[in-house]
């Protein structure tokens, strides 16, 4: 449905798929944007902001079905989504990168979000692929883990060839792995919080009686250079005549809107500290849990030393000893931003091993399982941790 990519564009993102066993040597899964750094010890604060991008647009239809557009499905959604949130939270700012029928390039749909300094990005789609493909997905922004993902992303991005400059301001975006992983040692603070908001939604959307994709990742243009927890979601497949009927009638975005709207307020009263949720991140009963608080590990032999460690659960409360959330595991637990973060292993000064420790946890069913840093106690930066072990 698209002209090809530029060979710039195909050629990082193949390069990006077929290295993918780069991206389980470094433990960290995504991190929406370049350039930026910042540590992990970020407060709670509100959401007072919110951009809501309804892809495509104007010259750019997006995908089909029999009868409905993509562009005129995601910007349905994403009006009713603005309303909901600003009936009930008159106090939050929504900012459409569109609200009507016009063509938006995706360069500028994160320098909106960025201009306005929201605080969450949320990106409304509606999936290509066979007539038989059904369900939701939610990606954030990270290296392709399949060939299908893949396709996703490139279908989404070549509206980069209806610009007028037929994508060149996109030449400097690096979407090989090494980019994408530097990406992510630099805006380490936006990994729970993106992946949290992905799976409230993919949550909401199973909760209405949806087909259950997942939470993927795929190197979106759109999310690339965002500077705040970002999301895009594929409401559906509009070659599917079932799913087209659904997402293309009013109805059906109605319910779509509003399970967007459910998942925006349980992330909304998360983040504030207003609800207890359930675990966020989990694969299962004995559990040693050494508790510490406030970013520090009360491990006496290790004070003043640099630690590695491998986080592979996050909770806004307590998870009980006899929980099945742990595989028999040696876990501690620091607590952060209001939530309860759960970690194994100790590895002083030493990267490479805790590199292999995630690869075997992450091979065990911990697949949200990412390094982290001590030092003297404190949680710090992955990427000032890194700088540290090779002095």
């Amino acid at each position: 449905m698209f002209t090809k990519l530029p060979n710039f564009i195909m050629a990082t993102m193949n390069a990006c798929f077929r290295s993918l066993f780069t991206f389980f040597f470094v433990g960290i899964l995504i991190i929406p944007f370049n350039g930026f750094s910042q540590t992990n010890k970020t407060k709670s604060k509100a959401i007072k902001t919110v951009v809501i991008d309804a892809g495509h647009g104007g010259k750019d239809p997006g995908c089909h079905g029999s009868f409905a557009l993509e562009k005129v499905v995601c910007l349905a959604m994403s009006l009713r989504l603005g309303e909901l949130i600003k009936t009930k939270y008159p106090d939050v700012k929504v900012i459409y990168t569109r609200d009507k029928d016009v063509f938006v390039e995706l360069y500028e749909r994160a320098n909106i979000a960025n201009r306005a300094d929201a605080d969450l990005f949320i990106c409304i789609h509606a999936n290509a692929g066979s007539s038989s493909a059904y369900g939701t997905e939610t990606y954030v922004l990270g290296l392709h883990r399949s060939e299908s993902q893949q396709k996703v992303a490139e279908s989404e991005n070549a509206i980069i060839t209806l610009e007028d400059d037929k994508g060149a301001k996109y030449s400097d975006f690096d979407m090989s792995p090494d980019a994408i992983i530097g990406i992510q040692l630099q805006m380490s603070v936006n990994l729970d919080n993106s992946i949290r908001f992905a799976e409230l939604l993919q949550k909401a959307f199973k909760k209405l009686g949806r087909y259950d994709r997942g939470v993927k990742q795929a190197g979106f243009l759109v999310l690339y250079k965002t500077t705040m927890p970002s999301v895009l979601i594929e409401t559906g497949f509009l070659p599917n005549p079932t799913e087209e009927k659904f997402i293309g009638g009013a109805e059906g975005q109605e319910k779509m809107a509003q399970s967007m709207f459910s998942a925006f307020e349980a992330y909304k009263n998360q983040m504030e500290g207003k609800v207890v949720p359930e675990i966020i991140d989990s694969p299962a009963p004995t559990v040693v849990v050494e508790v510490v608080s406030e970013n520090k590990l009360e491990i006496d032999t290790n004070q003043n030393k640099l630690v590695f460690s491998i986080q592979i659960a996050t909770s806004s409360q307590k998870i009980p000893l006899t929980s099945p959330v742990f595989s028999g595991l040696k876990v501690k637990e620091y607590q952060q931003d209001n939530l309860y973060k759960y970690y194994v292993g100790d590895f002083i000064n030493d990267l490479d091993a805790a590199k292999n420790r995630k690869v075997e946890l992450y091979e065990n069913g911990f697949k949200n399982a990412f390094v982290i840093a001590f030092l003297g106690g404190e949680r710090i930066s992955i990427e000032k941790a890194i700088k540290l072990a090779q002095n």
